[in-house]
């Protein structure tokens, strides 16, 4: 007996049969319509045309746009407590808020006179419709607000609110308010450009008029401080008395005048001296000079600044630009800095010095150069690869099809609103490594027909496509049918990565368009000689003999012998198991996302509370001359009493609040990434163990801060503590951040428990001063007057940017004693004056801690940073659950955060517990939607290829190489010493669907040649073989384009997943796919009968060699009754038909068109595609008929070539194919690119299809 895997002899390949052709399928009928007509050219250009218009005008920026729209609602309740506050004030508010529709989470913070409450909306909703949603709600509960409660502020926050340039004025000569003024001043000529958006200076003094009262001179004079307001208020003052007309003119009348400058205040008269009048210069210092410093910046170099002129703490503003929604942040970065330029000749003098400390244009097209350079490089490495393994003629056909599909890709991004990225230029260096496969199979089919015929002729290439149309649409569509899924993340990932499968399945769509349209035409215009084609012809064959050397020796022992075989599948599922240990044991870490290398860091600074501003700028002072002897800084700015310019970071974390005297920022600037060895985050934590020791040395606790890789969170770690009481769960809190002290890992701990300090409040005998004559109220305003900073109104100069304020005050000295301010005089209403000590007394009290709330519950936050190895916070969350097995909490129960803590809070406040948020909440939510997204994936691409094999065994095999990826993926990640992120579980996800495509090559090819007479044995090893061409092309041009993105910090995940996934799912699947053919033998056997059953053909004995079962009529699969299709497939049919019901659409179209065109050219004529698709002879035509009437004795028939047909005598055993049982027909249709080869006759039933 011949050896049943012996390589195939060349008379079993048939040749195509010219007597008659059936009709054309959906590729068919594109490729029949534009390969030869000067409309395709024409789409060619337009197409790239419009790539280009996309290329040109899709803005750019360095991550996608996440709408994330956060509203802060500010009221002020003067006087209350915090407890009175959040009663009155915060609950109430809080619970209507929660009633809008899309509002995720209602966070609030209540101190003494004052709240905040935060409305953060899901992820995607329109910042415009929030707000007018949050005012309409407010308007309409106008009438539950408290008396004495302000008027609430709302102040949105927006990702496009977040400035994209920041520009630092520093100087040696020139002091901070003139800084200040000069900021105000360029920001205004800066605001003048059409894109540029919201700006705002930080740092620098105002410049005020203050009048600051002698004390002593007060009661000697008899004068009030309400006296020298109330001058000052009435003499700075104009309006309009009326219009007065003289003659034929009107006059307008105006009465009163404004100050201009202290003189004009210092002139005022209060009061009498005898006979002489007393004015306000007398008895107070009136100037016009900065005000108290409140907010400190502070300017250094570093020892990589490269320019001219050095800074030792020099003192600095810092002036913030944003751009407007949908502009191009590159554009508006450039027209921002050529601005500068031009006005540093005109608005800015010499002396003052300006760095750029913020361009996220830069940076962003700096980001998108480099990803367009590793796009061209995996494009230069696909279009070698292609030359290698397809020639040079069929190459440039597939060459051709990059350029085109990359530029209608990224137009697409641009209808739809997506720019031009990091995360959708990743989404097309993916998509280069397999959107060449659908033109590579196509052109390479074009020209094999083309040897095969002996002709280069167009209907020879159109059948050619059609031939393998159906099983390149399948093969794409299971690609996207991988990717659309995960277009539906929810939380902060899911717009972040959107772009991937958005742009990846427009892509692969584009591609295969491409393929079916532009490929013939290209293919037509460089066809070969027969001479080339035969030359090529025996180049492949010499390569397959090559290829048969080195796998025969591989498969063959796993055939002949089961229990080899048997091992195989054990050692496979036992690999597989033990790659995914890895993640079990940590030595594959995982993480939502790796750092990326950043231009900057910050450390940001927390004093205890209490602490006055010029302790809290000496300790920040000493941490920027620690920090910038790391030679990597070019810069450090200081930010004391202010907040550094926000970023998307800063946004969702509130940082812009961070207003009060003990709070402090560090912004660290390092040299270009391309310029040093270590990243941002290597030094970032070699800046937090720099710095540390000092800080807990100063008495002080610092985070350093690193941008990022993905959506920001609060903090890495975060424990959301709930509780009975306040008492109890600031406790919890407590003991929490000790334990997070304690686990190695976790840095930067911290909590937000306020530490207690003081305030002084005086006490009002309110019977006392009654019987005098003075109420409360006058107290409270003429304290309040003493205390500084007590606005009069402003002058009137008309120069500057911001008021100059009138101030009036007493001397620091005695505000700093403030027992002093007991000889204060408060003026009577009965005339007379009493001293502040006489009416009450300064008590010093504890001030009230800050109150947190999240979703109308008090909470308390401990939080932390994960440093290591092993940085996601799983890690650290399961540390410290370790250490909780012993601790009790206040209220005598055991807490801890897991299970229930790790998808919500507790259940009930009535006693302790906690919850695990930070990234630990996106991780989840991104993993979870991943993991449903990634079953989503699988069940749409079994569908596809069920619709497609109608067979379930087959299907399940086709799929069975997408969990041996993991063999290559896991330990992948071990090799080059990557984290398994999100990223990497998206390159999982998608090689699913790419390694179908390569499964469904060889299964299609055996049913083929099954089809012909092979046996399955025989016809399965040589399909691995034949088809390895095409898969390793498949598989190296992926491979290539992931290598281009190797170096990435956050999508080398990705990179290592398609890397080392393809590489060894592509060995595994050219042995596990024969041999699972050979193992469901008789599935390719199966047939349906005219009453719907699944039956085994007659052929099988005879082809396989076996004994055919006793019983000949149905043996094989489930008999259903009559019309019975499983109610599976139904299900199935119904689902992938809307899939495929475009695609039917779209062929009958063309089928219309094809028609008009033929019917215009006469009924006496006849173009060659009909010709080919007419019997040539009688006894063919009624074939063609016989097939019609009576299909079922032709069945077996319609699965061979018409070669095979008419030649039993050459292969006895394949005639068997033909006896059939009486009244079966074939399982299903054959397909029409099977009837090139494969087919003599077949039913021209639409209904069958």
């Amino acid at each position: 007996m011949a050896d049943p895997i012996a390589p195939p002899h060349p008379e079993s390949v048939h040749p195509l049969s010219a007597d008659a052709s059936p009709p054309l399928g959906l590729a068919g009928r594109i490729a029949q319509t534009f390969i030869n007509t000067p409309v395709t050219p024409m789409l060619l250009f337009g197409a790239l045309f419009l790539g280009i218009l996309g290329l040109l005008f899709t803005p750019r920026q360095e991550d996608p746009q996440i709408s994330v729209p956060m509203i802060d609602i500010f009221v002020q309740y003067p006087g209350a407590s915090a407890q009175q506050v959040e009663r009155l004030v915060t609950d109430p508010l809080e619970r209507i808020m929660k009633e809008i529709k899309g509002v995720r989470h209602v966070y609030s913070a209540t101190q003494r006179g004052a709240a905040i409450v935060t409305v953060r909306f899901e992820v995607g909703e329109e910042m415009g419709a929030s707000i007018v949603k949050v005012h309409d709600k407010l308007q309409s509960n106008m009438d539950r607000m408290p008396p004495d409660v302000q008027m609430p502020l709302v102040k949105p926050v927006g990702v496009d609110d977040v400035p994209v340039v920041t520009l630092t004025l520093w100087s040696k000569d020139v002091e901070d308010h003139q800084l200040r003024k000069l900021g105000l001043d360029l920001l205004q000529a800066v605001g003048s450009l059409p894109d540029a958006g919201k700006g705002f200076v930080v740092g620098g003094r105002e410049d005020q008029i203050r009048v600051e009262v002698l004390m002593e001179r007060l009661a000697g004079h008899g004068i009030t401080l309400d006296r020298i307001a109330n001058t000052i208020r009435t003499a700075n003052s104009e309006q309009t008395a009326g219009v007065s007309e003289s003659g034929d003119t009107a006059f307008n009348v105006y009465s009163g005048s404004f100050l201009r400058n202290a003189e004009d205040a210092g002139r005022l008269v209060i009061g009498n001296r005898g006979d002489y009048p007393l004015y306000l210069r007398d008895i107070a210092t009136v100037e016009h000079v900065p005000q108290d410093a409140k907010q400190i910046v502070n300017h250094f170099t570093g020892p990589a600044y490269e320019g001219e002129h050095r800074a030792e703490g020099a003192q600095a503003v810092t002036v913030a630009i944003a751009k407007k929604q949908g502009t191009n942040g590159v554009t508006v970065a450039r027209q921002i800095l050529g601005k500068v330029e031009e006005l540093k000749t005109t608005l800015i003098p010499s002396n003052v010095h300006i760095e750029v400390t913020r361009n996220y244009g830069k940076s962003a097209n700096d980001k998108v150069n480099e990803l367009l350079q590793a796009m061209f490089e995996a494009a230069v490495i696909v279009a070698i690869l292609c030359l290698i393994g397809l020639g040079t003629r069929a190459a440039f056909v597939v060459i051709t099809v990059i350029p085109v599909v990359i530029l209608l890709t990224i137009w697409w991004a641009w209808m739809v609103d997506y720019t031009i990225d990091r995360v959708s230029l990743f989404a097309l260096i993916f998509a280069i490594g397999i959107l060449v496969d659908d033109a590579t199979v196509v052109v390479e089919n074009i020209f094999r027909h083309w040897l095969e015929s002996g002709k280069t002729t167009i209907e020879t290439a159109v059948r050619a496509v059609d031939e393998v149309g159906n099983p390149t649409i399948l093969a794409t569509f299971t690609i996207i049918a991988a990717l659309l899924p995960m277009g539906w993340v929810s939380g902060l990932m899911g717009p972040y990565m959107r772009p991937i499968p958005v742009l990846g399945s427009s892509a692969m769509f584009f591609s295969l368009v491409a393929a079916f349209v532009f490929t013939p035409w290209f293919a037509l215009r460089v066809r070969p000689r027969l001479a080339a084609l035969e030359k090529a012809e025996r180049r492949e064959e010499k390569t397959r003999r090559w290829v048969s050397a080195v796998y025969r020796p591989l498969v063959t022992p796993m055939i002949r012998n089961r229990s080899v075989g048997i091992a195989f599948l054990v050692g496979t599922i036992l690999t597989t198991a033990g790659v995914c240990v890895l993640f079990y044991t940590q030595t594959v870490p995982v993480k939502m996302l790796p750092f990326d290398n950043k231009p900057e860091f910050s450390v940001v600074v927390n004093m205890p509370e209490g602490t006055a501003l010029p302790v809290t700028a000496n300790v920040v002072h000493r941490l920027a001359e620690k920090v910038r002897t790391m030679p990597e800084v070019t810069a450090v700015q200081t930010y004391v009493g202010t907040a550094q310019p926000f970023n998307f970071n800063g946004m969702v974390r509130h940082y812009y609040l961070r207003e009060r005297p003990w709070e402090g920022d560090l912004l660290v600037m390092l040299k270009d990434k391309n310029e040093r060895a270590l990243g941002s985050h290597a030094l970032a934590v070699a800046a937090r163990e720099m710095l540390t020791p000092l800080a807990h040395e100063l008495g002080a606790r610092i985070a350093v801060v690193e941008m990022p890789p993905g959506p920001p969170v609060l903090q890495t770690v975060v424990a959301e503590v709930y509780g009975p009481d306040a008492q109890t769960r600031r406790r919890v809190a407590a003991d929490l951040t000790g334990i997070f002290e304690e686990v190695e890992g976790i840095v930067d701990v911290d909590s937000y428990v306020a530490e207690p300090y003081s305030y002084w409040r005086f006490e009002v005998d309110a019977e006392k001063a009654v019987r005098m004559g003075i109420s409360v109220d006058t107290i409270n305003r003429n304290l309040a007057m003493a205390m500084g900073g007590y606005k009069l109104g402003d002058v009137k100069r008309g120069v500057v940017q911001e008021p100059t304020y009138i101030v009036l005050q007493i001397p620091l000295a005695n505000r700093a004693e403030i027992g002093s301010l007991a000889s204060l005089p408060i003026q009577s209403e009965m005339g007379g004056q009493v001293p502040l000590g006489e009416l009450g007394r300064f008590v010093q009290e504890q001030e009230d801690p800050v109150i947190y709330h999240k979703d109308l519950r008090p909470m308390e936050y401990v939080v932390g940073e994960m440093e290591g190895r092993l940085g996601a916070p799983i890690y650290g969350m399961l540390e410290v659950e370790d250490r909780l097995g012993d601790y009790r909490a206040p209220d005598g129960v055991q807490i801890s955060g897991m299970p229930r803590g790790l998808i919500g809070p507790p259940l009930t406040d009535r006693q302790s517990g906690f919850e695990w948020s930070g990234e630990w909440t996106v991780t989840y939510e991104t993993f979870r939607d991943m993991g449903l997204a990634f079953i989503a994936a699988l069940i749409l691409i079994y569908g596809l290829i069920v619709w497609e094999f109608r067979n379930f065994k087959i299907a399940g095999l086709i799929m069975s190489p997408i969990p041996l990826t993991l063999i290559g993926i896991v330990p992948g990640h071990l090799v080059m010493g990557a984290e398994f992120t999100a990223t990497s579980m998206i390159g999982l996800i998608a090689l699913g669907g790419i390694i179908v495509r390569q499964s469904i090559l060889i299964v299609e090819f055996v049913k083929i040649e099954v089809a012909k007479g092979k046996t399955v044995k025989e016809a399965a090893v040589a399909g691995a073989e034949i088809r390895m061409r095409p898969i390793l092309i498949t598989s190296l041009t992926l491979m290539a384009g992931a290598w281009a993105i190797i170096d990435d910090p956050i999508f080398q995940g990705m990179a290592v997943s398609l890397l080392f996934g393809a590489g060894v799912a592509t060995l595994m699947a050219v042995i596990v796919i024969p041999l699972g053919c050979i193992s469901l033998c008789r599935e390719f056997y199966l047939i349906e009968t005219a009453s719907g059953e699944r039956a085994l053909s007659a052929s099988y004995g005879e082809i396989e060699g076996v004994p055919m079962p006793e019983t000949p009529a149905p043996v094989a699969a489930r008999a259903r009754p009559a019309g019975g299709t499983p109610v599976l497939l139904r299900l199935w049919s119904a689902l992938i038909g809307l899939i495929f019901g475009v695609i039917e659409g779209v062929g009958k179209l063309l089928a219309w068109l094809q028609q008009r065109r033929v019917g215009s050219s006469g009924k006496g004529s006849a173009s060659a595609s009909d010709a080919a698709i007419r019997p040539t002879d009688p006894a063919s035509a009624r074939a063609v008929a016989d097939s019609r009437a009576e299909p079922a004795p032709q069945a077996a028939a319609v699965k061979r070539s018409s070669a095979a047909a008419r030649k039993p005598a050459r292969a006895p055993r394949k005639a068997a194919t033909k006896a059939v049982p009486d009244g079966a027909t074939t399982a299903k249709k054959p397909r029409a690119r099977r009837a090139t080869k494969t087919t003599a006759d077949k039913p021209d039933d639409p209904g069958e299809r």
